[in-house]
């Protein structure tokens, strides 16, 4: 990789010309990385509903043209200036938001959400100069999240680079970058059930059967699936869930539900719908004195949450989280050896494959609600 190092590379790259158009498989001309940026090859990205939102791009800031992509695995092709944790070689995974390791956030231990490198969905260029390092032609092509995975090659912020075990295999760990890490991490390190308690989980998509997941690997006894679609309730009994509720079935709010179900109330419950009123259900489904509610989904901007103050005051607890409030650069690596050490149970979440050239198909499975994760191979 070192002759390519300080030159610009051509490579293949699937771009978004408009909102809601297939993606285009184009040539582009990936520049070399600048100071505090390095430049990765990727080996394999998977499709997540926030690529796919943003490129619907229905509510949001239209940015385009664009490359889309932030759940990926890949290995450092070369390192810009000030970079010295990383080296051309080290098996990485790049993340959406990222540790500056410098900011108060980054300096404390309860936060994981960096001043510098905070999720921006609305950037398309890089941090440090204000310019995309990809173009077509020299026109520039914009960066989505400071990821842009969906290219053989991207350049990346070094506080949002992960550096994993080697021998972790890149097709199976990209998907914890994101959604997986989120899901599970809301559980583990928020909700933090106890073994033989219950908790409820609003929604059984992939972040919710990564909370589900997390609360399996805590040793809860009984774990609720909570969702509008029967047909989530089969997969998710692979991830630890054995009792459903859906709340269509039900003519009085799901939270008396999940209190006449319980005996009060669950000991822990994760919402990961955005839906406000779901989120409210599960804040008003745990139990009174030692309750935890942890909020997990995006809601809509204009969502507001209403719930009566005894409730609060009745000692249960209302928490959010952002990434599972995991600090990507410290905690990733350690979510990786839960895998390797077979702890975290990860093939389970990918349920397809497709090459590059066919990565509208991944866009297909999404929106038909196919499965839980689309692995795409880069090479392909």
């Amino acid at each position: 990789m070192a002759s390519t190092a300080g030159k610009s590379i051509k490579c293949r790259a699937a771009v978004a010309w408009e909102a809601g158009k297939p993606l285009v498989i184009e040539e582009v001309e990936v520049a070399p990385p600048q100071a505090n940026e390095v430049r990765l090859k990727i080996l394999y990205t998977a499709l997540c509903h926030t690529d796919v939102y943003f490129w619907e791009a229905k509510g949001q800031n239209p940015v385009f043209p664009r490359i889309f992509g932030h759940e990926a695995g890949g290995i450092v092709e070369s390192v810009g200036e000030g970079v010295t944790d990383l080296a051309p070689g080290d098996h990485v995974l790049p993340v959406f938001t990222g540790e500056c390791k410098a900011c108060p956030h980054c300096k404390s231990e309860e936060s994981n959400m960096c001043d510098l490198l905070r999720i921006n969905t609305d950037r398309g260029v890089m941090i440090g100069d204000g310019q995309s390092r990809f173009s077509i032609n020299g026109k520039p092509i914009y960066h989505f999240v400071g990821t842009s995975t969906f290219s053989e090659y991207t350049v990346v912020h070094v506080g949002c680079v992960a550096k994993i075990n080697p021998s972790a295999p890149l097709n199976k760990v990209c998907i914890l970058s994101c959604g997986i890490s989120t899901g599970l991490g809301a559980t583990l390190n928020v909700a933090k059930p106890k073994k033989g308690s219950t908790v409820a989980i609003f929604g059984l998509g992939a972040v919710g059967l990564a909370a589900a997941e997390g609360a399996r690997i805590a040793g809860a006894s009984r774990i609720i699936g909570v969702d509008l679609n029967p047909a989530r309730f089969d997969e998710a009994k692979k991830f630890g869930v054995n009792e459903f509720v859906n709340p269509k079935d039900h003519n009085k709010p799901v939270q008396e539900v999940l209190v006449e179900m319980t005996n009060g109330g669950v000991d822990r419950s994760v919402e990961c719908t955005g839906n406000v009123d779901a989120m409210i259900s599960a804040f008003e489904s745990v139990h009174d004195g030692w309750g935890v509610a942890v909020l997990v989904g995006v809601p809509h901007k204009d969502a507001v949450f209403k719930t009566h103050p005894m409730n609060l005051l009745n000692e249960r607890t209302l928490k959010g989280t952002f990434f599972g409030n995991y600090k990507p650069r410290s905690d990733l690596p350690s979510v990786v050896e839960m895998y390797m050490k077979k702890e975290l149970e990860v093939e389970k979440f990918i349920t397809h494959e497709v090459s590059l050239s066919e990565i509208n198909k991944a866009f297909d499975y999404m929106l038909q609600g196919v499965g839980i994760r689309c692995i795409i191979k880069m090479d392909g």
